[in-house]
């Protein structure tokens, strides 16, 4: 791979893919809508020579093929929010399909686990696919959208992302805990604080992605991506006090607690019915990546959070 294009490039899994991509002497084309964004991106990696962008629309396929038409693998990073998913998912999907179908790229899909519902046994690429909840159904309906035999040109991979955790990260469920953590604030934690749950740190994730859309056999199929391991909203608390000093109490954000906050809120209406997760949890296997691509990198928690949370404090003052 000598030159990649970044669909959503200023989000977290966006930028930190980026960053991968120009660590390997890749060329990157950043491409986003937000021109003013763009060039905070391009200040962030020092203007990198490497690194350039193009203004587009992720809903407006002809603006991608434009753009990636350059590129040897299209890295689709954007989404949508939650409120809208129901109406703007599928679309997203059409259009990304579509471009890489007109150029005849690979692309790869970066996606989440709503699509297997409750664990059942080995959180294998083989867990079946039968998922409770609206959020759910949409993600088996958009999978079967990208790997539809209409895009007989184009080469997607999906890769599934557990929630997450870094530098970059914006939107994930662990975000306010940490921001309030660095900000000396009073913190809340989305779940159950003593259920141990899987989270990646997306720098690891970025070179597990990036290892899997060099591997030319990885097309046409699902990858997990697994994190360094579980660990309860409890024992990242007592790492973030030791690294932050912040000794506020944390508030826990049940089931109940969400549904009323979402009474005035549309996206956290939203996030009531994914709230299984954090009481039960969803453990990925690495076995299919160990085998085929080789070891997985596994920052430890304690490391990882200190980098996420330092990058947090330095960004307050």
């Amino acid at each position: 791979m000598k030159t990649a294009i970044v669909l959503g490039a200023t989000g977290g899994t966006g930028q930190v893919i980026i960053s991968e991509l120009l660590t390997r002497g890749i060329n990157v084309i950043a491409f986003g809508r937000s021109e003013s964004k763009l060039k905070e991106l391009m200040k962030k990696n020092n203007f990198n020579q490497q690194l350039s962008f193009k203004l587009g629309d992720i809903f407006d396929y002809k603006t991608i093929v434009e753009a990636a038409k350059d590129a040897e693998v299209i890295f689709q990073c954007a989404n949508v929010k939650y409120q809208e998913m129901a109406s703007r998912l599928l679309l997203l999907g059409e259009n990304v399909m579509k471009a890489a179908n007109i150029l005849q790229k690979k692309i790869v899909i970066v996606d989440g686990i709503y699509v297997y519902g409750h664990q059942v046994g080995n959180g294998d690429e083989n867990h079946p696919k039968q998922p409770h909840t609206k959020k759910g159904k949409l993600r088996v309906a958009f999978e079967n959208l990208i790997f539809s035999r209409k895009w007989e040109n184009a080469k997607p991979l999906i890769v599934r992302l557990p929630d997450y955790y870094g530098p970059t990260s914006q939107n994930s469920y662990l975000q306010p805990t940490l921001e309030g953590m660095a900000a000396h604030k009073i913190p809340i934690f989305i779940g159950n604080l003593k259920t141990p749950r899987e989270y990646v740190y997306l720098p690891d994730a970025a070179k597990m992605i990036v290892n899997i859309a060099e591997t030319e056999d990885a097309y046409r199929e699902n990858w997990n991506i697994p994190g360094a391991g579980l660990i309860s909203g409890k024992e990242i608390i007592n790492i973030a006090r030791e690294i932050t000093g912040n000794r506020r109490v944390v508030i826990p954000l049940n089931k109940t607690a969400i549904r009323c906050i979402g009474m005035f809120d549309p996206f956290m209406r939203e996030v009531v019915e994914i709230m299984y997760l954090t009481k039960e949890g969803f453990v990925l296997s690495g076995e299919k990546y160990e085998k085929r691509i080789g070891s997985i990198p596994a920052t430890p928690f304690t490391k990882g959070l200190e980098e996420t949370l330092r990058f947090l404090i330095r960004n307050k003052q």
